[in-house]
């Protein structure tokens, strides 16, 4: 079931996939998920999650390129900054008439407005960091993040 309002959708992932708490055991746990997720889709991604600054997990799979760090660094980066997932910044730059290459007040050095990175908020603390994956088109980076939380935080239903 699409939602007609994408970023309404988005907005929920973002309520929805939250943690009680956030523990490196946690990161090590999600992030080998999401390498596993995407080899069974014979998916080549890069994979960071980090907290307060931190990484506590991070992996290329054999084939991904070197320059997947630097997208993860600019789309975490975004994250970090907006407080959101980097997936729902490039729709609301699209959906204005905006180009999502060119924000701004963005350095394009420094941020990117393609999907994968999504926040790690802790509930009652608020944002502590953010995993993003690399290497898919940004949809599918974001979905393949939002598919692996949601099993991991058991949330039911279709986000």
């Amino acid at each position: 079931a699409s939602c007609p309002d994408p970023q309404a959708e988005r907005r929920r992932q973002e309520q929805l996939l939250q943690f009680d708490s956030f523990s490196n055991e946690a990161a090590l746990e999600i992030g080998l998920k999401l390498v596993e997720r995407a080899r069974a889709r014979r998916a080549v991604v890069s994979v960071e999650i980090a907290r307060n600054g931190q990484v506590l997990f991070a992996h290329g799979m054999d084939g991904a390129p070197p320059d997947h760090a630097h997208w993860i660094r600019r789309k975490s980066n975004l994250a970090n900054r907006t407080g959101h997932s980097s997936f729902y910044i490039h729709t609301e730059v699209v959906q204005s008439g905006g180009d999502h290459d060119a924000i701004p007040a963005f350095d394009p050095r420094e941020y990117a407005a393609h999907g994968g990175a999504f926040p790690v908020v802790v509930k009652g603390t608020g944002q502590v960091g953010t995993i993003t994956v690399s290497g898919l088109p940004g949809p599918e980076d974001h979905a393949l993040v939002v598919d692996v939380l949601k099993d991991y935080l058991g949330v039911e239903g279709a986000l």
